[in-house]
């Protein structure tokens, strides 16, 4: 009897602790950059396809002093990114060398810890945000989504490649509205 309900206790707790959610598969949104150690800051106007593997960003960014604009699309389907700098009006087509890193709780994360962010006792002035991490084909990553929804809030990232690179999710809407955001600019050769 003592098993059983030391059994029962077992599984009632573990039933408590969150498990990943699923994040949306399709939504655009905003979302800002930030690499401290190199001095670079993104903030881009993003659509992101999970199904597709696809995510095409219209970016600011400020490396120093000096800002750039650019509309890049990662077609991570195929395996190919274009660039297109609105300044010089150039475009590069290249292979894509990295893996695609989905905007969503991976299936084997681990649930760290959650909290309120902004003013807990008003029911419209805050949010329920989650944090989870584990690692992405041997890499660190922490993921804060909001919760039930489980839309992305934040996202840390590590790879020696990259180091680490943080991005800050924000106005986020779900679906493509306009599906012809993954066709390559018309200036980028085919």
């Amino acid at each position: 009897m003592l098993v059983l309900l030391l059994a029962l206790s077992a599984a009632a707790v573990l039933a408590q602790e969150p498990r990943p959610c699923q994040s949306p598969r399709q939504f655009e949104g905003r979302l800002a950059r930030i690499d401290r150690s190199r001095g670079i800051a993104v903030f881009a106007h993003f659509s992101y396809d999970e199904d597709n593997r696809r995510v095409r960003e219209s970016e600011e960014i400020d490396i120093g002093s000096t800002t750039d604009y650019f509309d890049v699309l990662y077609l991570h389907n195929i395996g190919k990114e274009y660039r297109y700098n609105y300044r010089t009006k150039n475009c590069t087509v290249s292979d894509l060398t990295r893996p695609f890193i989905p905007f969503g709780v991976p299936a084997d994360a681990r649930f760290r810890g959650e909290g309120s962010v902004g003013a807990s006792g008003r029911p419209d002035e805050h949010v329920t945000a989650v944090l989870f991490e584990g690692e992405f084909e041997s890499n660190p990553y922490a993921f804060v989504v909001t919760s039930p929804d489980c839309f992305p809030i934040e996202m840390d990232f590590f790879s020696n490649r990259t180091g680490v690179v943080r991005s800050t999710f924000y106005d986020i809407t779900i679906g493509i509205h306009d599906p012809s955001r993954f066709i390559p600019p018309p200036e980028c050769p085919q």
